[in-house]
């Protein structure tokens, strides 16, 4: 029997791709080759026409900006309200900022005109106002239809020096009879650089005069060259909107492409001509860079095809590797493949997946020390449970003592107000009993509406001594009006004492201070702020810190159990604690609690737990 043949996949990526190119390239080629026999003009025309659009826009977009300009001159000519020698000044300004324009005539009731001219300029180019106006009076201006609306526009080159224009425009707030009428010579050198632009068309305008206006090359419009097929022109110019006409022509025993674009003052023509011969050419040296560039492309496809079939290849074969030695056991295997396509997120699972089971192993053990210190918290509640049994017979003893005593020492004795001391202690402790034992019995604490300050003032004052005693200066910054939450104040004078007792052990014999406030944090919260000038903690400390049991202390000098108490009392408040530390700047606990029937959110910025 015959075996298949057996091929690496590189290989087969590699043949397949160049069959794919191969086949694509040829279609490509062969379509594009067809497209130009049977359509070696469309191209030429679509772009003749963009291009004479193009032109139309760009020369209507000058003609009436010089027209504007020249409205500009018109109100200055025609205020009467202005001095003479004001309007003098205000031209001169006005041929300052229009350098483009050359002169200025003005024609009232058809009289003789005001004529103004830019003498620097006209002196430039060798000429003087008597040559422009020789071929005004030669060649007049169509007054009566201007001054009916028409704005006109011709060629009124004189010198190669200086090409120029002419745009007339009725003014109609003269007050003549006769109407008025404001023209202006305006240079030809951007509208000569609008046709100047391209190399294979010519791009030409047409005045209404069917005289070259500007053309690709500028000789012909300086010599004001005349067209010899009106006919056409007039047929392009009774056209009503100002889309392009595309027609196919021969002119002088040249076939011609051409396409000609009626711009929206003044009844400029805009033409683009091309020779069919250069369109040929075209066309053919583009078919030529086709087939180079197909070639280049097979080339460069038949390189990149077997470099990234290597690269495809080579994960796979790293991913085989590694998915072996998982086989026998070993699941600290870790591959990067260097990839971000599916191999790379394939890459990524089997190391997620390896990474759970070196996880699993750990789980377990974890799980197993979780419970052994869910032992440790049943043993701890019974024990507490025993605790407060004993200690709350005694309580109520001094309790009574204390209210029997307070009976009958007068009003004013100093003793009274330690007996008082004695009884709001006593009443706390007997409190505190009651929390611990309802926490041996898996019980809530009763919840209520109270002020926090209220709290935190009864905490301070329990701890005031110690603090004294254990050199601790204690500071508090209560704000006012600070909104009610929902709790129990018990338990928020036990977070406060517990912070503040641990923040004294810390500072240690050389003491420090100890600052405690409150405020609206910015989510709304109230925040009870408790921040001390100890040794600080670093931040693995502070991720264990809420932990049972857990304590940095010597062995025998604390349970471990007071902040994880503590967790558990914010917690129950729907709270959350942040905390902010670092070794040698102290320690920062910010305790938030939602205000009444809304919720604490801590900033992105710190420590949350």
């Amino acid at each position: 029997m015959f075996r298949s043949l057996q091929l690496p996949i590189r290989l087969k990526i590699l043949v397949s791709a160049l069959l794919v190119i191969i086949l694509v390239v040829g279609l490509i080629t062969t379509t594009m080759a067809n497209l130009f026999q049977q359509d070696k003009t469309f191209y030429v025309r679509d772009m003749a026409s963009v291009m004479s659009q193009h032109v139309a826009a760009e020369a209507d977009s000058l003609l009436r900006g010089y027209a504007e300009d020249l409205q500009v001159f018109a109100d200055v000519f025609f205020d009467p309200e202005i001095t003479p020698r004001h309007k003098s000044k205000m031209i001169n300004r006005l041929f300052n900022n229009y350098q483009g324009f050359v002169g200025i005539a003005a024609y009232i009731d058809g009289q003789e005109p005001i004529v103004v001219y830019d003498e620097n300029t006209l002196v430039e180019a060798g000429l003087t106002g008597e040559a422009l106006l020789g071929y005004r009076d030669a060649n007049p201006l169509p007054l009566d239809a201007i001054a009916s609306g028409q704005a006109y526009i011709r060629n009124e080159t004189q010198s190669a020096e200086l090409p120029v224009l002419t745009i007339a425009l009725p003014v109609n707030d003269a007050v003549a009879d006769g109407g008025a009428v404001i023209s202006a010579w305006v240079r030809l050198d951007q509208l000569l650089d609008v046709t100047g632009r391209s190399q294979d068309f010519r791009t030409m305008l047409i005045d209404e005069g069917d005289t070259l206006l500007a053309d690709t090359d500028p000789q012909r419009a300086i010599d004001r060259t005349r067209i010899t097929w009106q006919g056409e022109l007039e047929e392009l110019r009774s056209q009503s909107n100002t889309r392009a006409t595309t027609v196919e022509l021969t002119r002088d025993g040249v076939e011609l492409i051409a396409a000609y674009t009626r711009t929206g003052i003044g009844g400029v023509l805009a033409g683009v001509e091309i020779p069919r011969t250069v369109a040929f050419l075209t066309a053919d040296a583009l078919l030529s860079n086709l087939l180079r560039v197909a070639l280049g492309l097979f080339a460069c496809a038949a390189a990149a095809s077997l470099f990234f079939s290597r690269r495809l290849t080579r994960p796979l074969e790293k991913l085989s590797d590694a998915a072996n030695e998982v086989g026998k056991g070993r699941f600290d295997v870790s591959i990067d493949t260097g990839a971000g396509d599916e191999i790379g997120l394939l890459s990524q699972s089997f190391n997620k997946m390896t990474g759970e089971l070196r996880e699993r192993e750990v789980a377990l053990q974890e799980a197993q020390a979780l419970l052994v210190q869910s032992e440790k918290m049943a043993a701890f509640g019974q024990l507490g449970a025993g605790i407060a049994h004993e200690i709350k017979n005694p309580l109520a003893g001094i309790l009574g003592y204390a209210q029997l005593a307070l009976r009958k020492i007068p009003e004013g004795d100093a003793l009274r107000e330690k007996l008082k001391v004695i009884e709001k202690e006593t009443k706390r402790c007997t409190q505190i009993i009651s929390n611990l034992m309802k926490f041996a019995r898996q019980e809530e604490a009763t919840f209520s509406l109270l002020d926090v300050n209220s709290a935190v003032e009864d905490a301070l004052a329990i701890v005031d001594h110690q603090m004294s005693v254990s050199q601790v200066g204690l500071h508090s910054d209560l704000a006012t009006e600070l909104p009610t939450v929902m709790g129990n104040s018990n338990q928020l004078q036990q977070i406060i004492m517990n912070f503040a007792i641990n923040a004294q052990q810390a500072m240690g014999d050389d003491g420090g201070q100890l600052y405690v406030s409150t405020g609206v944090g910015e989510e709304g919260t109230v925040d009870i702020t408790v921040r001390d000038t100890g040794p600080g903690m670093p931040q693995e400390v502070i991720d264990k810190i809420f932990e049972p049991f857990f304590t940095t202390k010597p062995a025998g000098q604390g349970t471990g159990l007071g902040l994880s108490v503590t967790y558990g009392i914010v917690k129950a408040h729907k709270g959350s604690i942040v905390v902010t530390s670092a070794q040698g700047e102290g320690t920062t606990f910010v305790v938030k609690l939602p205000q009444h029937r809304k919720l604490a959110h801590a900033t992105e910025d710190e420590t949350v737990v």
